[in-house]
């Protein structure tokens, strides 16, 4: 749709409205269930190759006169593509709610789509000037950022919608024309927001394609695709990068972590248990940047268990519509089997369930209990491979530099958090993690304007504020005749 639809549209839309809006014809498509329930949502169109195909060579087409617009005219369609999400907030949550399991309230459905119009209003503002490299009598040069072209999106499950928002907003900001392919788990809470969007855009500057993996596969590789941007697991970005070699696409990943947080010595457990609960439980632990593993010194570690296990264990959990729930299911089935499994392989190895510990089939198929871990170590699964779910595995530690030497020993490193009642102590550490960030007394927050992204196995390039919108662009020097003297 163009601008020109808005004016036939009556906001707000509420979810079935959204999901007519981008479901596929009655008999077609593929089905996507309810997380919690299982009952089906609707139907996505599956789309082809040549679908992709075609909707690259539209934003291509799109692209230049989206450019010419001035970065003015971009930022105020950006703010308006942002009114238009949080005059349609309800609808967008409740079906984001559904198909991808998390509770309305929280941080989770609502959130997640109050953070979609923040970072679109937070693109649109920020300022990215030439930057004067040299101005003398001989010579004067600058950078310049330019729009790259194409740029293609490859978004996650987990937060589907605010993720594709990391990708489109700074794309778009910079001149570029976006093809967004959402997770096949996820689509169509992401197709009702570019919809949305679309309701002030110019025609084929945000296009959403849904289909299988392949065709993400295809959008990396194509030779009309300037720029990539995905989210996701190593695995998965390994292949994008193999993918896009042939086209010389610039990238930026931000792949799997297993994040881990350092609770030094006499560390007061009552002060930090909520914070630590909800780094590690966010989205019920399905977020890449989450704490998947915690390191606590043995002068607090019973205290710290203790704490997180009462919280753990008074957190409602289900249905995410219903109002009271702030945990909810896991998102599919193949995530579920692995948090599973990874608990019956600590309790194999000695691990101590404190809470938790099991699916809890009375909610549904999917849910599985908040679960606290403790006296496991280094070596057993849970601790080595990112759990992506509702389970902390508690480590005990009696050496501080030990405790760094093991949480940096895992070859990703997206985040990372160091606790402690004296913040400055903890400061002075911070700088030992081996991670693209590290947070003292709290883990996982972002800022629109604070660059993220990771490194090792947890990807390249930075997202977020100005170095976000550099990312997204192509550099250019500038330079001519200096200040005569």
């Amino acid at each position: 749709m163009s601008a020109s639809a808005t004016t036939a549209t009556t906001y707000p839309l509420d979810d079935s409205a959204l999901l007519a809006r981008v479901q596929a014809t009655e008999g077609e498509g593929r089905e996507i269930l309810d997380a919690a329930t299982r009952e089906v949502i609707g139907r996505v169109p599956v789309q082809t190759v040549a679908d992709m195909d075609a909707a690259i060579a539209r934003a291509k087409a799109a692209q230049p006169a989206w450019e010419a617009l001035g970065h003015e005219e971009r930022s105020a369609l950006l703010v308006k593509a942002a009114d238009a999400i949080d005059a349609n907030a309800e609808g967008l949550a409740r079906l984001l709610s559904r198909e991808q399991g998390k509770p309305l309230n929280g941080p989770n459905a609502r959130f997640e789509v109050g953070a979609c119009s923040a970072w679109l209003r937070t693109n649109a503002a920020t300022v990215l000037e030439p930057q004067v490299l040299v101005d003398d009598e001989t010579l004067h040069a600058e950078l310049v950022y330019k729009a790259a072209g194409v740029v293609g999106a490859i978004s996650p499950w987990n937060w589907p919608m605010m993720i594709s928002i990391w990708q489109i907003g700074p794309s778009l900001r910079m001149g570029n024309t976006v093809v967004i392919k959402p997770s096949s788990n996820t689509p169509l809470s992401v197709l009702a927001m570019v919809s949305v969007m679309n309701d002030v855009l110019p025609a084929d500057v945000l296009i959403g394609v849904s289909g299988p993996g392949s065709i993400g596969g295809h959008l990396a590789a194509h030779p009309d695709v300037a720029k990539v941007m995905f989210t996701g697991s190593t695995e998965v970005g390994r292949k994008i990068i193999e993918a896009s070699a042939g086209n010389l696409a610039r990238l930026t990943l931000e792949l799997g972590g297993n994040d881990a947080g350092i609770v030094l010595p006499g560390t007061d457990a009552a002060a930090i248990a909520q914070d630590l609960f909800w780094g590690a439980f966010i989205n019920t632990g399905q977020t890449c940047a989450a704490m998947k593993r915690l390191y606590v010194h043995d002068s607090v570690y019973d205290d710290v268990v203790g704490a997180l296990a009462e919280i753990a264990a008074s957190v409602p959990m289900g249905n995410g519509l219903d109002e009271d729930n702030v945990l909810g299911p896991l998102q599919n089935k193949d995530q579920f089997d692995i948090v599973a499994g990874l608990v019956e392989d600590a309790k194999a190895h000695g691990g101590r369930v404190v809470t938790g510990g099991e699916a809890a089939p009375e909610l549904g198929e999917l849910f599985y209990r908040a679960t606290i871990v403790a006296d496991v170590t280094d070596g057993v699964a849970l601790v080595d491979e990112e759990q992506f779910g509702p389970v902390l595995p508690v480590i005990r530690y009696s050496d501080v530099d030990d405790a760094f030497a093991r949480a940096n020993a895992a070859d990703v490193g997206l985040g990372a958090s160091v606790w402690s009642s004296d913040p400055a102590e903890a400061a002075q550490y911070a700088t030992r993690m081996q991670s693209g960030t590290v947070w003292i007394n709290s883990h996982g927050g972002l800022h629109p304007m604070v660059p993220f992204g990771g490194i090792k196995s947890s990807g390249y390039g930075m997202e977020f504020g100005v170095e976000g919108l550099k990312s997204v662009a192509v550099p250019q020097v500038v330079s001519g005749p200096g200040r005569k003297a």
